[in-house]
């Protein structure tokens, strides 16, 4: 991101709620703390959680749905050419025989 495209960081320290949601402990964030999106990625810097916005980039979800359509398209994903046939092993009923 260019410096005119970033978003302000608000710089003042808050408190901010913990409660109980189910058998998970959540954080009620202020307004001007608010993530956009369903989802943060989470880690520990020393005692402090920190919480990250997770940017999907949108070339790489197309990447991910023309891959999906190729398959679907039956493009052949094992080709054949250059790949013999496993040589034959014993005969199964073999193991059965006494």
């Amino acid at each position: 991101m260019t410096a005119s495209t970033k978003k302000s960081v608000p710089e003042k320290r808050t408190t901010a709620k913990l409660f109980m949601h189910g058998r998970s402990q959540a954080v009620r964030l202020p307004k001007e703390f608010r993530f956009e999106g369903t989802e943060v990625r989470v880690r520990r810097e020393g005692r402090a959680v920190v919480l990250e916005p997770i940017a999907h980039d949108r070339a790489s979800i197309e990447t991910v749905w023309n891959e999906i359509d190729t398959i679907r398209q039956g493009e052949d994903l094992f080709p054949k050419e250059g790949f013999d046939d496993p040589p034959a092993g014993p005969d199964p009923r073999s193991f059965f025989e006494r």
